[in-house]
């Protein structure tokens, strides 16, 4: 029977090491530059379907990074949380829903219908987003020479 030694240079070894190490950070920081550029794209993109956005913007979070119980997947969310006036008589939510997707009204027996205007499917452009996902993946990884 054959047999076969290899040694993997102690550099080679620390480098694997450390940037397994590094990884879930790495990826925190991934999905975080992601879900950082999402949120601008839909806060420009909200003058394209809102008069007023200023509190429409107040309510445009980006979750912290989290990870996934049942993947080890690791995110950030992308959300619109809150009211948009004191009162709480509107949710942020459900005005950004009906702007996205469209709504009907009834008053006074008479019913019309309010088109849709996309904003928030519109504000992911996947190679935006891997581009700068790439940008920061490539802080980390060690520059081949």
């Amino acid at each position: 029977m054959a047999k076969f030694d290899e040694e993997l240079p102690n550099e080679l070894i620390n480098e694997l090491t450390e940037l397994g190490i590094a990884t879930p950070d790495m990826m925190g920081e991934m999905t975080k530059a992601g879900a950082e550029l999402v949120a601008g794209n839909v806060r420009s993109n909200l003058h394209s379907a809102f008069n007023k956005t200023d509190k429409l913007e107040d309510c445009l979070y980006v979750s912290k990074t989290y990870k996934t119980p049942s993947d080890d997947g690791i995110n950030n969310k992308v959300y619109i949380y809150g009211y948009l006036d004191s009162e709480k008589k509107h949710p942020a939510p459900l005005v950004a829903n009906a702007r996205e997707y469209g709504s009907s009204r009834t008053r006074n027996g008479k019913t019309w219908v309010e088109p849709k205007k996309p904003f928030f499917r519109k504000s992911f452009k996947d190679d935006e987003i891997e581009k700068v996902m790439q940008d920061v993946e490539d802080k980390y990884l060690p520059k081949e020479e």
